[in-house]
Order: structure tokens, then sequence, then C-alpha cells
């Protein structure tokens, strides 16, 4: 099959309840469905792992008790596949995608960043959200062992520089100031696209 050539790749990152979902969700409403798609590593990962354990991939896509009952052992099956093919998930999560932005919605991992800088080296940007601890409490978040402490979390803390940095809290700058920069890259990729394609045709 063809590989699909994006005008921009965004890889978003950040921990649990820092809001990426709807941060990315935001950017998409205003480029538009046609312009953007969102892709989540998550998926693929959890219906691979549905499927070898016989559990419901619906639920495991939730975020209630559910997902949480099988995440630390999720999380190790995905480390396991990823340390024998880093960019199993990566060439899974890509499938379909046609729009010229993609928004990665969950990178977790050095590895995930890894692989789409080496695949796609002049796309990728990289947005980190950030909220704080008590944030991210007031969402619902609470610290859980061998989840909160994993490379699933900790994983892009340090030793990575950001295109861009988003707060996610409520005493933050506004996020459409926030995001202004990124959506004026992302509309400037989108309408050189548009032009190419209208002198093509």
């Amino acid at each position: 099959m063809e590989k699909t050539t994006p005008k921009l790749i965004l890889l978003f990152s950040g921990k649990r309840k820092s809001g990426k979902d709807y941060v990315t969700h935001l950017i998409q409403k205003r480029l538009g469905p046609d312009a953007c798609c969102i892709l989540r590593l998550s998926a693929p990962l959890k219906l691979q792992y549905a499927q070898e354990n016989g559990l419901d991939y619906k639920q495991l896509l939730g975020s209630g008790q559910y997902k949480e009952r099988y995440r630390a052992d999720m999380i190790a099956w995905g480390e396991l596949r990823r340390k024998s093919d880093p960019g199993f998930f990566c060439r899974l999560v890509l499938m379909g995608a046609t729009q010229p932005i993609w928004i990665v919605s969950d990178i977790r991992r050095l590895s995930d960043l890894q692989w789409f800088r080496m695949e796609y080296p002049t796309q990728s940007r990289s947005v980190r959200v950030e909220a704080s601890d008590q944030t991210r409490k007031e969402r619902g978040w609470e610290f859980t062992p061998g989840v909160d402490d994993a490379e699933s979390e900790c994983g892009l803390d340090t030793g990575v520089t950001f295109d861009w940095t988003i707060r996610n809290d409520e005493d933050g700058p506004p996020l459409d100031e926030q995001l202004n920069e990124l959506l004026a890259v992302a509309l400037e990729k989108v309408a050189v696209g548009d032009t190419r394609d209208s002198h093509s045709k």
C-alpha cells in the first residue's frame, strides 16, 4: 500500500488528566475533519490486547474502572511489543489516514517520538500538554503505582525539547491564545497543499 505523506504531524504528549484529548479535539474542530484527523496509538494497542486476552475492546477505550483494572498489565504487554518492534503501533495507527494534518494524541514514549521523527522528519512537531497535579486531581486523577511512575507516564518528562508547550490549567493563559501559533502553522500547511492541488488539476 502506498505511503501517505502528510503536510504536518502534531505529536501530543502529556500526563493522565492533563487534557490532551480536549486540546486535540479543539484543534481538530478549528481545522475541520477534512483537513485534520486524530490518531491514537492506544487504539490499536487496546484492540490487539483485547483480542489476545478475550476482553471488551470498547470498554478498554473508555475512561472507567474496566480500563483501569487492566491498565498496568496492558502497559507491560505494550512494552514487550515495542521492544521487539518500536514502530509496531505507529504503523498500525496510520493505516487509512489521508488528511493533510495528523494529530497523534497520545505519544508516551521516546521510542514513539523517535519513530515519527525518523519516518517523517520534516513534518513532525511535538506538543506537550501540561496541567498541575491539583488540576489533574480535580479531573479525577489519583496516583497509581505501576502506572504513574511507569515509562508510559514518565518517558518524556526529561530530555525532550518540545516545539510547543500548552498549559491547560484554569488559571493559565487562555487556550485560544496558546494555540494561535500552532494553528497558524497548520493552516499554512493546508493552504499550501490546496494551492498545489488546484494547480495540478
